[in-house]
């Protein structure tokens, strides 16, 4: 076999190997059921809510615990980005951020009055 044919040849299995492992990666679900503790950090104000999570497929419910009381939350997961919100005092309040299995991080919009960046662990069942 010539140096360019086993080229070829080596070329086309990590290919494989690649698409194979990345259609593993694809079948992998994000999971967010849960409790998860978080720290935010708005304008050098921080926080430590706890959100709960019930997933259901791409649809998230929940609640919010922190300093604004206890809230309902809604929300939403695609992939590996998650979206969730919940009202207090008469506004809206909405998380934006990846998930990467027990962690997660993003940014946080307090009803276009301030915005801050969180992180949160998943707590061990």
């Amino acid at each position: 076999m010539t140096k360019l044919a086993s080229l070829a040849v080596a070329l086309s299995l990590v290919g494989a190997c690649m698409a194979g492992a990345i259609a593993v990666a694809a079948d992998e679900k994000v999971d967010v059921n849960g409790t998860w503790d978080v720290q935010i950090d708005i304008a050098g104000q921080q926080g430590k809510p706890v959100f709960t999570f019930k997933q259901d497929g791409d649809k998230l419910t929940g609640k919010y615990k922190g300093q604004f009381g206890e809230a309902d939350v809604t929300g939403k997961l695609k992939g590996n980005e998650i979206e969730f919100s919940f009202e207090a005092q008469g506004a809206k309040i909405v998380y934006t951020g990846t998930v990467d299995k027990d962690t997660m991080k993003g940014k946080a919009d307090y009803a276009g009055q301030a915005t801050g960046e969180w992180t949160a662990k998943k707590q061990a069942k």
